[in-house]
């Protein structure tokens, strides 16, 4: 019965081709604007690294005490100063711990009829690649030995391999970064979490991640200053690196890995000790005010998905309903229309149940061809916005195959709970009045 109620809707669908166009806009519109938006919330909302993010911590500790902060606030900075960084890295607390920031470089490429060009770099620790999750094509990340005596090792991405060699075949191949020569010793395959969780400072919550990583040791030593902000609420800085490390600016991003909810409570109780530490000893002069947050409370501290991206979506669903509602009435106009064709199937024999499920066969074709519509038109907006935004949109406004169902399935569902009213109506013709009244 199904084939032959599709080719009832086609003849319907015929004999009213304006009626049936105007259905299918007002569907295509409404899913066009509520999965537009909806796009751009799911890709900001979504947990970067879902089977291990109840794992991730990032820490926080409060350096700068009420003064740092404005009334009533009594949230700790989002980096850690060089300080903090050396005192929790020596605690050997949770099973994998990472400090980093992100530092620019100039690459100068072996091919000398090439211009240098400026890289994005991460100095971070050994554990970093263990800890994301980063899959290795080649080689190895640098050991605990190497980061302690500063061994000029790199680990870049393969995109940057390819453009510098011809090949990611790269490892043991040296590289020139600011003047220094760099033997690479790794090369990562495809990651791209997003939003950028492990580093959300200075807006770059969904900028391409770094193509260079190297050991924050040799960083340290070579007084590479990080290429995002220093936040000095808690005192100056200072005119040197030397005094820069020594001071209490806030640079640096600090993540730990605790597998079971008793390590997550040690490591925060060691955490509080340490602050109560630097209370005891007069750096301090305020209670213990520790953060320890996993990577989706830590997006959500840190606003990455805003206020503004949640209320579009609202609105954009609040306008596809107004163009359910239309296509509602539409539906009803039609169904009154074709009273006759529905009082002559009932006298010809078919059940009230029979023309039920006739227009919601309609009701469903609708649904998928203003899906496919609201598609075209979902991807026609991405484009806009990547075109017109490219810096903020690029890797945002993109939709995948999950997203193309959803919204396949959203147009239809709802038109079919929409189409519900109508097909009642439709089986509810007498038959001997419409035949009467001609």
């Amino acid at each position: 019965m199904g084939g032959y109620y599709v080719q009832l809707a086609l003849g319907s669908f015929r004999r009213n081709p304006v009626l049936t166009a105007l259905m299918v806009l007002a569907i295509a519109i409404g899913v066009a604007m509520s999965m537009t938006a909806y796009t751009i919330l799911a890709v900001m909302a979504r947990d970067p690294i879902p089977w291990k993010s109840g794992q991730l911590f990032a820490v926080q500790v409060d350096n700068g005490g009420p003064r740092s902060r404005k009334p009533g606030d009594d949230e700790p900075p989002t980096q850690l100063s060089w300080r903090d960084i050396s005192g929790l890295l020596a605690l050997h607390g949770p099973i994998r711990q990472v400090a980093m920031h992100q530092v620019s470089l100039t690459l100068t490429p072996a091919d000398h009829a090439a211009k240098p060009f400026s890289v994005a770099a991460r100095a971070t620790t050994p554990a970093f690649f263990a800890m994301f999750d980063v899959p290795m094509l080649s080689g190895r990340g640098w050991s605990d030995e190497e980061e302690n005596r500063g061994a000029a090792t790199v680990v870049i991405t393969r995109k940057l391999a390819e453009r510098l060699f011809g090949s990611d075949a790269v490892v043991g191949k040296h590289i020139d970064l600011g003047g220094d020569p760099y033997t690479i010793i790794g090369v990562t395959g495809d990651w791209d979490p997003r939003p950028r969780f492990y580093d959300v400072i200075n807006g770059q919550d969904f900028e391409e991640g770094e193509d260079v990583y190297l050991p924050l040791s040799v960083a340290h030593a070579k007084e590479m200053t990080t290429s995002e902000y220093e936040f000095c609420d808690a005192g100056p800085r200072g005119e040197t690196f030397a005094e820069l490390t020594r001071s209490e600016c806030v640079w640096l991003q600090y993540w730990v890995e605790l597998p079971t909810a008793v390590s997550v409570a040690a490591y925060r109780s060691q955490l509080t000790n340490y602050a109560s530490e630097q209370q005891r000893t007069g750096r301090f002069n305020w209670p213990p005010n520790v953060r320890l947050r996993n990577v989706t409370q830590w997006l959500e501290a840190r606003k990455v998905v805003p206020d503004d991206a949640k209320l579009s979506t609202l609105v954009a669903f609040g306008f596809f309903l107004v163009c359910l509602v239309s296509a509602l009435g539409l539906m009803l106009a039609k169904s009154l229309e074709r009273g006759g064709e529905f009082s002559l199937r009932r006298a010809l024999g078919a059940s009230a149940r029979s023309i039920f499920a006739q227009a919601l066969t309609e009701s469903a074709m609708l649904g998928v061809v203003g899906g496919i519509g609201g598609l075209a038109l979902t991807a026609l907006a991405l484009w806009a916005m990547r075109a017109l935004f490219p810096e903020g949109m690029e890797r945002i406004a993109r939709m995948d195959t999950t997203l193309v169902a959803t919204s396949i399935a959203v147009a239809v569902g709802a038109t079919l709970v929409f189409g519900i009213y109508p097909a009642w109506r439709a089986m509810r013709v007498m038959p001997a009045l419409q035949l009467k009244n001609g």
